[in-house]
């Protein structure tokens, strides 16, 4: 190949790669400005915000490239204490979850509705569907966005469960301290629902969720199954009490959620729950 013909077609490959790079920066501009404009909404609508988790710049920060990918939680104590009055479970899917992402070089915005959590955890009460609704509806009312999928998912799908040797508050430390042990992890924080029910005048028993992730595995994880941001990361831990006085432990199976948003999964993923599994099965011996 002659030199010319060299030139050439480094021209051709350098301006490719500058035009895709400019490609993903204006998706990523578009998936920012959703989650802004949803982050907005939210505090308009009176919605406290508990985290807020940009996956893709955490997971480069480690290194590891993905899509972008922006998740928002937001809490409403009076809707949370009202659902899980009827399904201490369904705190695994609580509070209010927006997923602003990269899919497909499109920037998409998906949340969890009411028709998740009813399939999942049993829920059929219309009146708190529509109050699940009218909150949801309030943080994305700037924006269009698409339901997480439901076809396929039944009762307690992808729910991996644990029973606790130790109490409430003993299991949420034990679990807290073994996550942070492994050093690639960020803990995002939690969700005390006990309390929040006991300011409104409701007793629900104990019920924490414990939210954490790895940026690096979870920013793998995610590389083109970008939606189960939305459930699977960051990783969530309710921890409660049974009805037959046991401390539980609650989590989802990462690839269970990737065969609902996908219809497939890769081997990472069951190693995550393996990894998962064996580091909260420790902690609450």
């Amino acid at each position: 190949m002659t030199l010319h013909k060299q030139m050439l077609l480094g021209a051709i490959i350098s301006s490719f790669f500058s035009i895709e790079a400019t490609a993903q920066q204006a998706v990523q501009n578009q998936v920012d400005q959703n989650a802004e404009a949803v982050q907005r909404a939210a505090e308009e609508a009176g919605l406290d915000a508990v985290v807020a988790i940009d996956h893709a710049r955490l997971a480069a920060a480690e290194g590891v490239e993905m899509p972008a990918s922006r998740v928002q939680v937001f809490s409403d104590a009076e809707l949370n204490t009202a659902i899980l009055s009827q399904n201490i479970r369904a705190g695994l899917d609580l509070p209010l979850r927006v997923l602003s992402f990269d899919e497909k070089a499109k920037a998409t915005v998906m949340y969890t509705d009411f028709a998740f959590l009813g399939k999942r955890h049993g829920l059929t009460s219309s009146e708190l569907a529509d109050a699940f609704k009218a909150q949801m509806g309030s943080a994305l009312a700037p924006i269009e966005a698409i339901a997480a999928p439901t076809q396929g998912l039944t009762e307690n799908y992808g729910v991996l469960e644990l029973v606790s040797a130790h109490g409430h508050s003993e299991t949420i430390e034990r679990l807290r301290a073994a996550v942070m042990s492994q050093g690639d992890t960020v803990w995002f924080g939690e969700v005390d629902f006990t309390l929040d029910a006991k300011a409104l005048g409701h007793d629900i028993g104990p019920a924490t969720l414990l939210l954490f992730g790895g940026p690096a595995p979870g920013g793998v994880a995610m590389a083109e199954f970008p939606s189960i941001g939305l459930d699977a990361f960051c990783q969530k831990l309710l921890v409660f009490e049974g009805s037959d006085g046991s401390v539980r432990v609650i989590y989802n199976d990462i690839a269970a959620l990737a065969e609902l948003h996908y219809g497939k999964t890769i081997k990472l993923h069951h190693q995550l729950n393996e990894r998962l599994t064996a580091t909260f099965s420790k902690a609450v011996k």
